[in-house]
């Protein structure tokens, strides 16, 4: 899918906020500045009205309360073990709330299986691409945004 805009992605963003639920987990893959934490801002957006979002590149993790469950952001660019997320409340975060994370590579055996995947990738004149691959739960999901 063809992202021409900073305002494409957010739409997406708020299509999929649209569709998640507690237990999820959103891994955002890509190069720096191919769109991930521009969907981040999108989605927390979408969910809690937030508009400052900063990257939690130092920070690792920020929280933010939506409705019905915290969004948590992990940017685990800076984490050099797997294990090391657990310190930052992962795997509580994944029992109740909605996980985004920047970097899931970082992850290791430690991600999901039932996940959405968003494949972001820089094009020619700024624009982006992403590809949405949908494991799980949310292979069935995806077909209600296509709808």
């Amino acid at each position: 899918m063809m992202l021409a805009a900073e305002s494409m992605t957010h739409t997406l963003a708020g299509q999929i906020a649209g569709l998640a639920k507690p237990g999820d987990l959103i891994a955002l893959w890509g190069d720096l500045g191919s769109g991930k934490t521009s969907f981040a801002r999108g989605f927390i957006n979408a969910l809690t009205g937030e508009t400052e979002v900063p990257s939690p590149t130092f920070s690792l993790v920020q929280t933010y309360d939506a409705p019905d469950f915290v969004v948590w952001h992990f940017d685990l660019y800076r984490i050099d073990q797997p294990r090391d997320v657990l310190e930052l409340g992962f795997d509580d975060a994944l029992d109740d709330d909605v996980v985004l994370v920047e970097w899931p590579d970082r992850l290791g055996d430690l991600l999901p299986d039932d996940r959405l995947d968003l494949r972001f990738r820089m094009v020619a004149a700024g624009g982006r691409f992403v590809r949405l691959e949908g494991h799980g739960s949310w292979a069935e999901r995806l077909n209600d945004l296509a709808s």
